[in-house]
């Protein structure tokens, strides 16, 4: 286990050192992860059971077409499956935990099954507090599972340039929350994807379509038995 997590470090370090090298004319790296925001949930007639994806501009599909985002790619699987279910991208640009928890009841509006919490990029990113996060993070999965819907946590790794322990701290928080929740977990969302150029846009950081495709079969291996479970209940 320690081997994968120095190579989740490495691929992490190098992500972020090509977003730095490739954003020398913006302010700082702390937007990084921003996209247009997704079509608003309040909008959706679809009565299937829903799997929402609570996330940044990784999630909402940064340079993609809606389609090849993971979580459009994830829509495609489970009507592949004849899961009945309708994903719902909650990608919003430059989210941070504190803003996903902000929305989270507009998130959960409907007859919202799973919830995918993939945030904590962007808490990274600006070097805030591990500990908020984390509560923030806590607070999202309690208020979900106090709704009764199933939890996935998508893990992420923190740059290097705040330093080791802030990064150990940080992928400890994810372990943690999974391990006292006892929530399905995903250790790194862009695990076999990050730090990997033909799998990422030229900011380094965002995966290109067959990156994309990567990181949804990641989710996908870890959703699925829950849709199965939930369509069989």
């Amino acid at each position: 286990m320690q081997a994968v997590w120095r190579r989740l470090g490495v691929a992490a370090s190098l992500v972020v050192c090509v977003l730095l090298a490739s954003c020398s004319s913006c302010k700082g790296h702390v937007d990084v992860l921003k996209a247009p925001p997704p079509t608003p949930l309040e909008t959706n007639t679809d009565d299937r059971p829903k799997v929402v994806i609570l996330g940044d501009s990784i999630t909402a599909g940064l340079g993609l077409v809606e389609t090849q985002s993971f979580p459009g790619l994830l829509q495609q699987k489970a009507d592949a499956e004849g899961l009945d279910f309708e994903v719902i991208n909650g990608g919003v640009s430059g989210d941070t935990s504190a803003g996903g928890l902000r929305r989270l009841d507009w998130a959960l509006e409907g007859d919202v099954r799973v919830l995918v919490v993939a945030l904590g990029a962007n808490d990274g990113l600006r070097g805030l507090s591990v500990g908020e996060m984390k509560r923030n993070l806590a607070q999202i999965i309690e208020t979900a599972d106090a709704r009764k819907v199933v939890v996935i946590l998508a893990g992420m790794e923190a740059p290097p340039n705040y330093g080791p322990e802030y990064a150990s701290s940080f992928r400890q928080a994810y372990q943690d929350l999974a391990g006292q929740y006892r929530v399905r977990f995903i250790p790194f969302l862009l695990d076999k994807v990050a730090g990997q150029p033909s799998l990422n846009q030229a900011d380094g950081i965002h995966p290109n379509a067959q990156g994309s495709a990567i990181v949804a079969d990641t989710v996908w291996a870890v959703l699925r038995p829950v849709l199965d479970q939930i369509a069989n209940s």
